[in-house]
């Protein structure tokens, strides 16, 4: 019979199922992945807001994905380091630090395609109305995307956490590395239909309006540079699309397999290295694609460098 705890303060998380001569790999492996998303995603950053070349709508508009990276990685990661250097009885977490690190969780989640969302809308705009561009894209238009993309995020993910705050709890067991929603309300003896309602739709909504605004986008793309002769637009479209589509497309697949593995309790340690990869891979992706197809960064850092050559050899 199962030992009920009525609205404890203090849960129990179940971290990662690693060997014993696993557990320095892998925390070595999270450890040194974590260093690069956060030196990679500021030095962009900083790079952007540095350099007036790259005060263009494209690279602060890429900004809030670099924000958003870091915002996932920063509380989740260093507790699950702290938590495979502990026993299993031992990783203990209070339930207000759980509720952030599962709000933390879902705004990454949801941020992460709308950013893209709003960055598919800029590419859009520079390809389609190259003319009316400057004028489409003003730094009033960059705040209200940008408000936009995060407004309707902390909307959305206010509600999803606001449904499961309001639960009794009757377990103190997080079966997963970390705290999100789905764990959350699953420490309740209560009907947690609507739960599972509003979670259901709010990932429809989400990957309906995200696959949705992409396809609308890229179909649009398409048809212009096809009824184009203008080989530098083309050029300009396929190269800047290109990066944009693969962040996407691995932001997708991450989400969509996620998803997939929830229906396959069997799968379950498969699931836990998913929703733990879904974090490090696109944090530490996102900055390599971007600062390697963008002609900007590229010079900027060579320059850099150079100087810093310059500098030493005096």
């Amino acid at each position: 019979m199962e030992n009920y705890t009525y609205n404890s303060f203090t849960l129990l998380l179940e971290g990662l199922n690693v060997s014993e001569g696993s557990i320095y790999p892998v925390f070595l492996f999270l450890f040194f992945s974590y260093l690069f998303i956060m030196a990679a995603n500021v030095s962009i950053a900083v790079l952007i807001f540095k350099d007036k070349s790259l005060h263009q709508p494209m690279y602060l508009l890429f900004c809030n994905l670099t924000l958003s990276d870091m915002f996932g990685n920063c509380i989740m990661v260093p507790r699950l380091l702290v938590d495979l250097l502990r026993p299993p009885s031992e990783r203990l977490i209070s339930y207000y630090e759980c509720v952030v690190q599962a709000f933390t969780t879902h705004m990454f989640g949801t941020t992460s395609h709308t950013v893209l969302m709003i960055m598919a809308f800029d590419r859009y705009v520079a390809i389609c109305y190259p003319l009316r561009y400057a004028a489409i894209m003003t730094n009033k238009m960059l705040i209200k995307l940008t408000v936009s993309a995060w407004g309707v995020a902390f909307v959305l993910v206010g509600i999803l956490l606001g449904l499961t705050i309001r639960l009794n709890r009757c377990r103190t067991l997080i079966t997963n590395p970390y705290c999100d929603n789905a764990a959350l309300f699953k420490l309740s003896c209560e009907n947690v239909s609507i739960n599972n309602i509003y979670g259901l739709t709010f990932t429809v909504v989400l990957f309906t309006g995200s696959i949705g605004s992409m396809v609308l986008t890229y179909t649009k793309i398409t048809v212009v540079c096809l009824t184009s002769k203008n080989k530098s637009l083309n050029s300009k479209a396929l190269k800047t699309c290109s990066t944009h589509l693969v962040v996407y497309l691995i932001v997708v697949f991450n989400g969509m397999s996620i998803i997939l593995l929830h229906r396959f309790p069997q799968y379950s340690d498969y699931r836990k290295l998913c929703i733990i990869l879904f974090h490090i891979i696109p944090g530490s992706l996102n900055p390599i694609i971007y600062g390697v197809q963008s002609k900007e960064i590229k010079k900027f850092m060579s320059n850099f460098c150079k100087s810093k050559k310059i500098l030493a050899s005096l």
